[in-house]
């Protein structure tokens, strides 16, 4: 499979990411629901949601070497068995100590499949068409995240709490499972280096020290914290200013359906604005209207507000993974990818607790202050990164867009950029399928 030429691969990842997705987040309100049930407290809950992003984050750094120097497809089978097991486990057990071992299980599992599924993304794209394959690919997560909670909310209700959120975590075990349906033959196997090519191994150090890594890292750690967090208050807010639950759900699903929109139409925005620019702009508005959330604003104005949101957070996660796998060493981009990961599970947990520390003595709208700052942050380093993204794209055009093989335009794209004395992007060009 030459990288560009045949997308059914990216359909079908991005099928089995939205049933894993959809699984998740389908799961994660269910096992609190089922905690609370089986009598833990605050406190007790938050240890179980937070088990779920701690575990996995030993495992990261060593899945993504794994991946680096091997195949990323035996990833996403395994992330789907752990996300199944996890959900449906949760369910049966009937203790909190069992809970937070299956959450954490089911942690990940999520790991496994992302940290797979994204270096098979890097992998199988050609460099010009990674923004876009990356953009369709998170679609599958948008849509999980669309499903999943109107799934959970479904299922979960009537007096026997302990029994219905059982139910929606076996039936969510059952989703992710699938997935399986989808990942046949999904991995060109002449994608993987051969062992006798394979470079030595590349410090950690020296992957966060490549010029775009920390800056994709801190934008991905940014957008993932605010729709967290978004999720997390935006019904706290409702509870405040005396908004019913059924508005904020609609309002919930309207930052969810612009993500997806976003994303649909990220190839020509990139054409329009280039990867910085783009990241810059939507960066610095997805601030100014974070901070807008926090002023007493009437709910007909909330629905376009959130919308606008949605659709500027929807482009951090993929522009960033491209960023980081193009700015990483050839032969460590799946640990970078795992790297960025690392990064957002430690976003998941102390962008919540630091947004509970501030909510206390400041208010609810105070941790949307918060995220407009560290979203604001984010844009200056965004209007500072590595502008490889116009040159591929131009390399994409010249070199395979005019009928040349994939390997041709390749070649072509490294070297343009060296003559341009741009080695940044000269790492991207020649490839991302070693």
């Amino acid at each position: 499979m030459t990288p560009g030429r045949n997308r059914g691969w990216l359909l079908r990842l991005v099928i089995a990411f939205g049933f894993a997705q959809g699984a998740v987040s389908m799961a994660r309100p269910a096992v609190s629901y089922r905690a609370l049930a089986l009598g833990a407290d605050e406190r007790a809950v938050g240890v179980i949601a937070g088990v779920y992003a701690l575990l996995p984050l030993f495992a990261a750094v060593p899945l993504g070497r794994r991946t680096d120097h091997g195949r990323c497809a035996p990833l996403l089978p395994v992330g789907v068995l752990l996300i199944s097991g996890g959900c449906a486990l949760s369910g049966l057990a009937n203790s909190l100590g069992a809970m937070a071992l299956w959450s954490g299980v089911m942690g990940l599992g999520h790991l496994c499949f992302v940290i797979g599924a994204q270096s098979l993304v890097a992998r199988q794209s050609a460099p010009h068409e990674q923004d876009r394959n990356f953009g369709h690919f998170t679609i599958g997560a948008s849509l999980g995240q669309l499903i999943g909670p109107v799934a959970a909310g479904a299922l979960i209700g009537g007096p026997d709490r302990a029994g219905s959120s059982a139910a929606a975590l076996v039936v969510a075990g059952a989703g992710a499972a699938v997935a399986f349906g989808s990942l046949w033959r999904i991995e060109d196997p002449t994608a993987v280096t051969p062992r006798h090519e394979r470079r030595g191994r590349v410090p950690v150090g020296g992957i966060l020290r490549a010029r775009g890594v920390p800056a994709g890292m801190l934008i991905s750690l940014s957008v993932l914290s605010a729709t967290d967090i978004l999720t997390a208050y935006l019904p706290v807010v409702g509870e405040h200013r005396g908004i019913a639950p059924a508005v904020i759900g609609v309002l919930l699903s309207v930052r969810a359906g612009a993500t997806i929109a976003c994303r649909l139409v990220l190839t020509p925005l990139l054409r329009l604005l280039g990867r910085p620019l783009l990241l810059t702009v939507t960066c610095f508005l997805a601030a100014v209207l974070c901070a807008g959330i926090a002023l007493p604003v009437p709910v007909w104005a909330l629905a376009p507000l959130l919308a606008v949101l949605g659709f500027c957070l929807g482009v951090g996660q993929p522009l960033s993974m491209t960023t980081v796998v193009q700015a990483a060493p050839e032969g460590a981009r799946s640990t970078a990818l795992a790297l960025r990961l690392t990064g957002n599970r430690l976003g998941q947990v102390a962008a919540p607790a630091g947004a509970g520390l501030v909510a206390g003595p400041a208010g609810v709208s105070a941790p949307f202050v918060m995220l407009g700052a560290l979203l604001l942050v984010s844009a200056g380093v965004a209007v500072r990164s590595p502008a490889g993204g116009a040159a591929v794209r131009r390399c994409g055009r010249t070199g395979a867009g005019r009928g040349r093989g994939a390997g041709a335009g390749d070649r072509h794209c490294a070297a343009r950029a060296i003559s341009d004395g741009a080695s940044d992007v000269g790492a991207a060009g020649r490839g991302v399928h070693g």
